[in-house]
């Protein structure tokens, strides 16, 4: 490389000519393409925004200025201008360097990022922030249009246009999320971006003016009566924002000029930016959905390397066989179609296919109008997206008693996407909620015939968890809230999902030793009387549960309470979870190894508890 690796401050960057910037941006690319076609990530956000990046690092100063990346996932390229390219190999890998900003890792991630449609509110706060403290810094939030589907993002905007507080909001606008955008919002910024006719006035006024830097404040006055007559008022402009755009998101030296303006204006201001996923990446630039989020593929033809069949696969396919029959099921996802499994019946029902957009509070609300008039909606929404929604599930759903079925997928370690994204928290605050039944299957039949009592059998609010992983060990299926799979003397293991696959294997090791294993599967969670668990326990009078939660609410202090209740002292036990829940990214079974979760630790724990029980009976 001719620049990169040769970069060591800011000013490096703002002393590249031309020339040297196009050369760097292709290098940045380069360096993201090989990264991730080893390591897996996000690859077409990231590529879509390495001007831009470039653009707003030539800027802006990101140790000392903030600059909030929305969601975060196109921020491969801001690492690398500052100071991880050495590193840039260990991306998402354990204990390497996170896909996502993170200011544990560095003073220049302004904020954590991994959820959308909160980097305005953060910008906000932190320009309030500097004003309250009479600090000296630029705030910048970089927010995608596929987030501004997001209430959040509404929230944030209106607060911003009316604070006055100097903040600068970049709209990085490739008409997508994940896939398409769809509401309101998509259909205001395609307006502003079809508009030739002053993007066509832009270019002249680019080729023909700008070329002189200083010019730009003079012209700018007769510039923006242009604009109006040739672009009416629009919401940004409605909500007391100056708007600037929309620009070519892949012209850097444009974009610094209008980054710098927007920022000399000391005052709320938005700048529409237009770029293309996938930038610089053919088959990236074609498919770009496909190469949002990828494992591991051939840098030269994009084929990704096979996978296994994922539960969300099995979901996706079972619930169309459902809703062939079932005229009542729709399906809602928050902008989540392709990773949710929901493609399938979104191409075969589309009638009863909802996309509401990165908004998982109002999916669960919209989910419990449509039960309230009959019909069976399932929402299938990643684990940790459902967390903004628990006072719609609470409110809207369970107080009514609303026949509304919540697929809770990626449950549990989810690897590399690191801790804004594992799945750990849904069990402590479903749990909370009235009415609700929590279903845990731990194979791909059992979660066929979850499924189909969520939907045809269980009257109420139902969630079902739905692990990342595909099948082990455990292929069976049980419908019930205990499962006795193995018959034992010594002690009692119990767990549900796929980490009743770590028990079984646990349980063989243990049997190696001379010691004899009881295994409980749970497969309902709420309600659940634990009555196989607490016999089991009454005659083992040890217990050991492993489960990919927090420790806070977890089913096994559930268990420990439900065995005091009725009156069994426990000789010892051992509750094998995440603890605090806050689990940093990593190759899942190495994370389950440092958690011990895995069949190695756990019969390891098993054997620990084992000799004190003996050694306390020998006492």
């Amino acid at each position: 490389m001719e620049i990169l690796d040769k970069l060591s401050s800011n000013e490096d960057l703002r002393k590249l000519s031309k020339n040297e910037i196009s050369l760097l941006c292709s290098e940045i690319r380069d360096t993201v393409i090989e990264t991730v076609s080893r390591n897996g990530g996000h690859l077409s956000s990231n590529l879509g925004a390495v001007e831009l990046t470039v653009a707003l690092h030539r800027v802006f100063d990101p140790e000392k200025d903030r600059i909030v990346f929305d969601v975060g996932h196109q921020a491969y390229a801001h690492k690398l201008l500052t100071g991880r390219l050495s590193v840039f190999n260990s991306l998402r890998k354990t204990d390497g360097i996170s896909g996502f900003p993170n200011p544990n890792e560095s003073d220049a991630d302004a904020f954590i990022s991994g959820h959308a449609s909160n980097s305005v509110s953060v910008a906000l706060g932190m320009a309030r922030a500097r004003t309250l403290l009479h600090e000296d810094y630029d705030v910048v939030a970089v927010i995608g249009d596929g987030a501004l589907t997001g209430g959040l993002a509404y929230e944030g905007l209106v607060n911003a246009s009316q604070s006055r507080e100097p903040i600068v909001i970049v709209i990085n606008d490739n008409n997508m999320s994940i896939g398409n955008n769809v509401g309101g919002m998509a259909i205001i910024l395609q307006k502003l971006r079809i508009n030739m006719d002053y993007l066509s006035f832009k270019s002249w006024l680019k080729e023909n003016i700008f070329k002189t830097g200083s010019l730009y404040r003079l012209i700018h006055s007769s510039k923006e009566k242009i604009k109006a007559a040739l672009l009416p008022n629009n919401i940004f402009t409605d909500l007391g924002f100056e708007y600037l755009g929309p620009i070519d998101g892949h012209d850097v030296v444009l974009m610094e000029q209008v980054f710098r303006h927007a920022n000399e204006m000391r005052k709320p201001v938005i700048v529409h930016v237009m770029t293309k996923k996938g930038k610089g990446c053919r088959f990236a630039e074609d498919n770009p959905d496909i190469y949002h989020g990828t494992g591991p593929f051939d840098p030269k033809t994009g084929e990704v390397f096979s996978q296994r069949t994922s539960c969300s696969d099995v979901f996706g396919e079972y619930i169309c066989e459902l809703a062939k029959d079932n005229k009542r099921i729709a399906a809602i996802t928050a902008a989540m179609s392709s990773g949710t499994g929901l493609d399938t019946f979104k191409r075969r029902f589309p009638d009863r296919f909802f996309d509401v957009g990165i908004a998982e509070g109002h999916a669960v609300t919209f989910a419990a109008g449509l039960a309230k008039q009959g019909m069976v909606p399932v929402f299938a929404v990643y684990s940790s997206f459902l967390q903004r929604s628990l006072d719609m599930l609470i409110h809207d759903v369970s107080l009514l008693n609303l026949h509304v079925v919540i697929c809770v997928e990626r449950a549990g370690i989810v690897g590399q996407d690191g801790m804004t994204h594992h799945g750990v928290f849904d069990i402590a605050f479903l749990s909370l909620i009235p009415n609700i039944t929590i279903l845990a299957p731990a194979s791909f039949s059992e979660l066929r015939d979850m499924l189909r009592f969520a939907v045809d059998e269980v009257y109420g609010p139902v969630a079902i968890r739905i692990p990342k992983d595909g099948e082990g060990p455990y292929a069976e299926s049980h419908l019930n809230e205990e499962q006795l799979i193995r018959s034992g003397s010594d002690i009692t293991l119990v767990g549900y999902g796929t980490e009743v696959n770590e028990l079984i294997k646990a349980a063989d090791i243990l049997s190696g030793y001379g010691i004899s294993s009881e295994i409980i599967k749970l497969g309902i969670l709420k309600p659940n009387r634990f009555k196989k668990t607490i016999d089991s326990v009454s005659r083992t009078g040890v217990l050991l549960m492993a489960e990919e939660v927090c420790g806070e609410s977890c089913i096994g202090s559930r268990i420990l309470e439900k065995a005091e209740e009725s009156g069994i002292s426990l000789r010892a036990s051992s509750l094998i979870n995440l603890g605090d829940g806050i689990v940093p990214h990593g190759d899942p079974c190495e994370l389950r190894m440092r958690y011990r979760l895995d069949a190695a630790s756990i019969a390891k724990e098993a054997m620990k508890i084992d000799k004190e029980h003996n050694g306390q009976e020998e006492t």
